[in-house]
């Protein structure tokens, strides 16, 4: 099973409606690959259909889901994980990601809760995450969410989360701004969370803005640019881990696609600094 590292590089863009049409037109040369939430694209056909298919035949894609629920107590819902896997093979997409939350209690909650971080919980994702893997028949990657209150906590979020990237035998998709929201609202040393995942299994990385709604209190939005101490965590991660693919997420409050282009062009810089480091302590 491949690693999404070996399948797509660089910087990548989270795809939206509004600028399809203008990176069909004119495509952007900084953009190393694409991302899309599935759920928002395997229902639509017509001229946005169309539009992208024209797209995912011509530039490596990435899936990041927002509804498979991977933490909830009601059934997986395989058919949707089937229908998934159709998805993936008709456009050439590389790889799939989620959450590791939960959205539904008999009905979809339309929100990312958090799992409690429990041993129990820990089996039972893992146990679904296998699931998912073996209908895909290929590796997913879990990412870490942003999360406002730890019900039932019996240990700490990285232990948490590296039990049942583990006991899953998954890759990781690491969100830097999660870390440093989380980070802010809870008190702990983003840089340590960062330094203690599991770094054989990083498969690629999501950078995002967030709100500001008191000095202790950071609310993820993706709906801003992203923040010197979020990319200052990227240049660790880096520094760390080796570069790995890294994609831009904003979700709302969408500027022009020049200016999301700018904060791809970021992180190429940081990615082409730490690829020469890399070369010079070679040499």
């Amino acid at each position: 099973m491949d690693s999404v590292r070996n399948l797509v590089h660089g910087a990548g863009l989270g795809l939206r409606r509004g600028f399809i049409g203008e990176i069909l037109n004119a495509p952007p040369t900084n953009v190393g690959f694409y991302e899309v939430a599935p759920e928002n694209w395997m229902p639509i056909g017509g001229k946005y259909g169309k539009q992208f298919r024209a797209l995912t035949e011509r530039y490596p894609f990435v899936c990041h889901g927002l509804s498979l629920s991977i933490g909830s107590s009601d059934p997986l819902d395989e058919q949707f994980v089937r229908d998934l896997k159709g998805f993936l093979r008709l456009h050439g997409i590389k790889f799939y990601s989620e959450h590791l939350s939960y959205c539904s209690d008999g009905g979809h909650l339309y929100d990312l809760m958090p799992i409690p971080f429990t041993e129990a919980a820990v089996r039972h994702v893992a146990g679904r995450i296998r699931r998912v893997q073996d209908i895909l028949e290929q590796r997913i990657a879990i990412e870490n969410i942003s999360y406002y209150a730890a019900p039932g906590q019996e240990m700490a979020e990285i232990d948490f989360f590296n039990a049942v990237v583990a006991e899953a035998d998954c890759d990781v998709l690491i969100d830097i701004n999660n870390i440093y929201v989380n980070s802010v609202n809870h008190g702990y040393d983003p840089g340590a969370f960062l330094r203690a995942m599991p770094a054989e299994r990083i498969a690629y990385a999501h950078i995002a803005g967030h709100y500001v709604e008191a000095e202790d209190f950071l609310i993820d939005t993706h709906g801003a640019p992203v923040v010197d101490p979020v990319w200052g965590l990227l240049n660790k991660a880096y520094d760390w881990f080796g570069v790995f693919p890294t994609l831009l997420e904003r979700d709302f409050n969408l500027p022009p696609l020049t200016e999301l282009l700018r904060e791809v062009d970021t992180i190429s810089q940081i990615q082409q600094h730490w690829l020469m480091d890399s070369r010079k302590q070679v040499a």
